[in-house]
């Protein structure tokens, strides 16, 4: 692997069915490695956003694994997984989920005496889309709830159900906005993932200097942090996968959600506004009110990096009140 795993975490790899390498981070090994540990039972997927990877979670790893298998994959076209000349769909992504779930079925099925491992997935901004792809086109079987950190269900402003700026993406909602974000990315790499960290970021998207009290080191730290991971991506294959996820309505797929659901934005994000991200609290809840909720965070888009705590324990009650 190019990127080492982050500390209590170690790194596999699965074949998807198009042969693209998938890499994972683990909090527990797999295959011939694994031994007996309760922790097996419940997995927390951690999927990441774009041009990310799962390096992403390096404040959540250490909190989540102490009771809990964790599993942070890289998406293709990221991190430490195979760079194809295809596959930049969000459908792809989902199917490269299903693959992987599969083989952490069959790898640690023993250990948990035949029962299937109870899946909570976690997706943050394009990992919330590959979720709700993924229920779309393979139910929510596989799952035992579900939660979906600050991205709305369509990014595109739509005529359909009156999605207009008050819903849809702040910068990146037509036509026209998407191809000029398809150029920044091929063109001015750099510039665009320093662009990518100044609005997920919130105490920089909209500081509150009283509160804030961000140190030159921690900016500085942060910057390089974050985009150092965006480097390792291939920016025209990122802009291909652009266009499919701003296009790509979610809505009435969501409707069909089936578990519990937690949804978290960040009060200073600079994606979306919160009435869009709220839309999935209101879709899931058409046909099965109370499956759903909503908490909001004091930070932006990235708030499990921004207010890991909170983060960490938030989802932590959510995985045990979903199975147990």
């Amino acid at each position: 692997m190019v990127n080492p795993a982050e500390p209590g975490m170690e790194y596999a790899a699965v074949e998807a069915n198009d042969r693209c390498t998938l890499a994972f981070q683990t909090s527990l090994p797999v295959g011939e490695e694994a031994t007996l540990d309760a922790r097996y039972a419940t997995c927390i997927l951690l999927l990441h956003g774009f041009s990310g990877s799962s390096a992403y979670f390096t404040r959540n790893f250490s909190a989540l694994s102490e009771d809990h298998w964790v599993v942070a994959p890289d998406l293709r076209g990221h991190g430490n997984s195979a760079r194809p000349r295809g596959g930049y769909h969000v459908a792809r992504l989902a199917s490269d989920l299903r693959q992987l779930i599969g083989y952490l079925n069959r790898a640690c099925s023993e250990l948990e005496s035949g029962n299937q491992i109870q899946f909570v997935g976690v997706g943050c901004s394009l990992g919330a889309a590959v979720l709700w792809t993924y229920a779309e086109l393979f139910g929510c079987g596989d799952f035992r709830g579900f939660a979906f950190v600050d991205q709305a269900p369509l990014q595109d402003r739509s005529p359909f159900g009156d999605w207009d700026a008050s819903r849809a993406h702040l910068t990146c909602y037509d036509e026209a906005t998407m191809q000029a974000a398809q150029r920044a990315w091929i063109y001015d790499p750099a510039g665009t993932h320093a662009d990518l960290v100044q609005s997920c970021l919130g105490y920089r998207y909209a500081p509150e200097p009283e509160t804030d009290d961000i140190s030159d080191e921690r900016w500085r730290s942060d910057e390089e942090f974050f985009t150092r991971i965006s480097a390792l991506c291939d920016h025209a294959w990122l802009a291909k996968l652009l266009a499919d996820h701003t296009r790509y309505d979610h809505r009435e797929a969501i409707e069909d959600i089936s578990v519990p659901t937690l949804v978290m934005a960040g009060r200073r994000t600079g994606c979306f506004p919160l009435e869009g991200i709220k839309e999935t609290v209101r879709r899931v809840e058409t046909s099965r009110p109370g499956l759903a909720r909503m908490s909001v965070f004091d930070s932006g888009h990235w708030l499990f990096y921004e207010e890991p705590e909170r983060f960490n324990r938030e989802i932590i009650e959510f995985v045990d009140s979903c199975t147990t």
